[in-house]
């Protein structure tokens, strides 16, 4: 199937708005030296599931970290992340920075941050746990601050 975005008289028109007399006046200043003098040789086109299985046999020719050793990471090696993770960080109300305005669905996320402080708190002995972070940044800066005051006495001002 051929897309041709202009019709004729379009093409005409928009010559005519320009100077030009034709599409080949447009390129008049290319020396004749450079210019290619015969067809591209451009196979025809491909269907969708032709192109998702030719992308495929070309992606399959690269080595990738499944099948190679890797030093990339400084630690970070093979493991196994739940299915339910990418189910779970998929949700707004979790990577988002704004609150849901419907009170069921604010219900739900301070249940869960609840949850969370209650899980961490068991996991870790500490007192507290905080939750109420919005943004990635905010939460490392937390998390920084949290840390010091826990594991060095006496630094109840930061």
């Amino acid at each position: 199937m051929n897309f041709i975005p202009n019709s004729s008289e379009e093409k005409k028109q928009m010559l005519s708005f320009i100077g030009a007399k034709n599409v080949d006046e447009l390129f008049k200043d290319i020396p004749q030296a450079v210019r290619l003098k015969r067809e591209l040789n451009v196979p025809g086109g491909l269907s969708e599931i032709e192109l998702s299985k030719h992308l495929g046999s070309l992606s399959r020719k690269n080595s990738s970290l499944d099948r190679t050793l890797s030093f990339l990471g400084a630690g970070m090696y093979n493991h196994h992340v739940p299915a339910v993770v990418d189910a779970i960080i998929s949700r707004s109300e979790f990577y988002t920075s704004y609150t849901p305005y419907q009170a069921e669905a604010s219900q739900g996320v301070l249940q869960a941050l609840y949850e969370y402080q209650s899980m961490i708190c068991d996991l870790t002995g500490m007192d507290v746990s905080n939750a109420s972070m919005y943004d990635g940044s905010t939460a490392l800066a937390e998390a920084c601050l949290m840390a010091r005051k826990y594991c060095i006495p006496n630094t109840a001002k930061y």
